[in-house]
């Protein structure tokens, strides 16, 4: 299957990563970024569509049609922001979005970049997993051809992409010793690209993706 996919969070170091690894697979035949700016790149797979407000998508709702794959990278942390302010950025922008493609792409596969430790009973202490674990089962119930959460762990950054965060300079040294120590809580930027990638084209019968299974996907 050629894919057609649509990435948001491009201006981010997850987005970016998987964006990277978008261009060179070559089951990859289109990519439109959705962003409120310009991720930068330039290629003959990608175009991009600038929008202002992810929460008002009806001037572009026919842009978004004729994809069968959207890896939603977007996100924020929860640091600082109380419940409100972090279930409208998580929880009523990505739902918002999701829910205006299943509409229109009706053979699309949903590729959400959650969390470990994300709540999917929606009952536990800690607001962010819980807002989460809403986002994955809402994501779950729309008519998507299929639906996948990845929960990724420590993610290992892409070497020479531009928007790694910088404090990934002083934990890199890490990850060969987590990796030994941790297997299955560790990942590379590349291995959750191919993951998704691979979701589109070979399918998994679980839906809430650990690390462990992140793994084993990218490896399909």
């Amino acid at each position: 299957m050629m894919i057609r996919a649509i990435i948001t969070g491009a201006t981010g170091m997850v987005g970016e990563g998987v964006l990277h690894e978008c261009l060179q697979h070559p089951d990859v035949e289109h990519i439109l970024v959705v962003g409120r700016k310009t991720c930068g790149v330039v290629h003959p797979k990608l175009s991009e569509l600038l929008v202002p407000d992810f929460y008002d998508l009806s001037a572009v709702a026919s842009q978004l049609t004729g994809y069968n794959a959207c890896f939603f990278c977007l996100g924020v942390s929860s640091v600082g922001m109380n419940e409100r302010d972090y279930y409208r950025a998580t929880y009523t922008l990505t739902l918002h979005m999701a829910t205006l493609l299943s509409q229109r792409n009706g053979g699309m596969t949903f590729c959400y970049v959650s969390g470990v430790g994300t709540d999917s009973t929606e009952m536990g202490s800690s607001m962010w997993a819980r807002v989460k674990g809403k986002t994955e089962n809402d994501l779950m119930a729309l008519p998507f051809k299929q639906v996948y959460n990845f929960r990724p762990g420590y993610i290992h950054p892409t070497e020479g992409l531009k928007n790694t965060k910088s404090y990934y300079r002083y934990l890199s040294w890490l990850y060969p010793v987590l990796r030994r120590l941790f297997p299955n809580s560790v990942i590379t930027l590349r291995q959750l690209g191919l993951s998704m990638i691979h979701s589109v084209d070979n399918g998994t019968q679980k839906r809430v993706l650990e690390v462990k299974d992140i793994l084993a996907l990218a490896e399909q």
